[in-house]
């Protein structure tokens, strides 16, 4: 049996002189403890999270993101549309989510579409960029598993966006959101039905849209789609309106020259 060899350390009589907590802080070994704690959050993709939610917002059109305080629309954020029709918010909602999942060299990242029956028609949408190879889509009838769906893939660093159809949400459940989109980087849209008073919300940006009349359409082919966009609340922003033509061919978001405080007629429920 080999002998008992005494630990150097417990051999060594503790240093005279004053306590720990009175030394000078070491710098060097404080910066390789961060470093240290740094390369864990990164394997737990904290980094991730941190590198998308700081790669920029989501561009729209140059007339809209010249208004919007982060020049385009907020990553790492919760935004919410009220459907005055249901083809158009879809479809812009789509623009959307297509923007923010489009990744370098064609390869997009996830995007979760979460309702009680999601009936989003992933060729219809990809009209708007939003590629069905990036799309999942979530059915989840009762509202309270729903939200926990939106949150839950808000928080993954892996998801770069999220849209949840929900006809009514208080602002508690909002406040989370917000809160799981900032921990993990993705945007998140809640679409919901515009209503006379659709109450607050924590989200950074409220906006209404409507449909109107498509051009260059024929009986064979679906014109460029038109609508009304009102961008009713947003944080550290002003409302606006813009008449926006989506272009299919052209991948792009035209906006005609009015951007003119909104009236606040059209504001009264914000």
């Amino acid at each position: 049996m080999a002998p008992d060899i005494p630990s150097p350390l417990a051999a060594t009589p503790p240093p005279d002189g004053p306590p720990m907590d009175s030394l000078p802080m070491d710098r060097p070994a404080l910066m390789a403890a961060l470093r240290a704690r740094i390369g864990r959050l990164e394997r737990g993709g904290a980094a991730s999270a941190l590198a998308r939610a700081e790669a920029g917002a989501v561009p729209l059109a140059d007339s809209i993101d010249a208004t919007l305080p982060d020049g385009g629309l907020a990553r790492a954020g919760l935004h919410e549309i009220l459907a005055a029709e249901t083809g158009a918010a879809t479809g812009f909602a789509s623009l959307i989510l297509g923007r923010a999942s489009a990744g370098p060299q064609g390869h997009s990242k996830p995007i979760l579409w979460i309702g009680p029956d999601p009936d989003a028609w992933p060729s219809g949408l990809s009209r708007y960029g939003l590629s069905p190879a990036a799309l999942v889509m979530v059915r989840a009838p009762r509202p309270a598993d729903a939200l926990w769906a939106m949150e839950e893939a808000l928080r993954c660093p892996a998801v770069a966006g999220a849209l949840l159809t929900l006809s009514d949400i208080d602002l508690t459940a909002a406040r989370r959101l917000q809160l799981a989109a900032e921990a993990g980087g993705a945007l998140g849209l809640l679409l919901r039905p515009d209503t006379e008073e659709p109450g607050p919300s924590a989200a950074l940006t409220r906006w209404r849209v409507n449909a109107l009349p498509s051009l260059g359409g024929n009986q064979h082919t679906l014109g460029d789609p038109r609508w009304s966009l009102d961008l009713l609340r947003c944080r550290s922003g002003q409302p606006r309106s813009w008449t926006a033509t989506w272009r299919t061919t052209l991948d792009r978001l035209d906006t005609e020259a009015d951007t003119t405080p909104m009236p606040a007629t059209r504001r009264r429920r914000a």
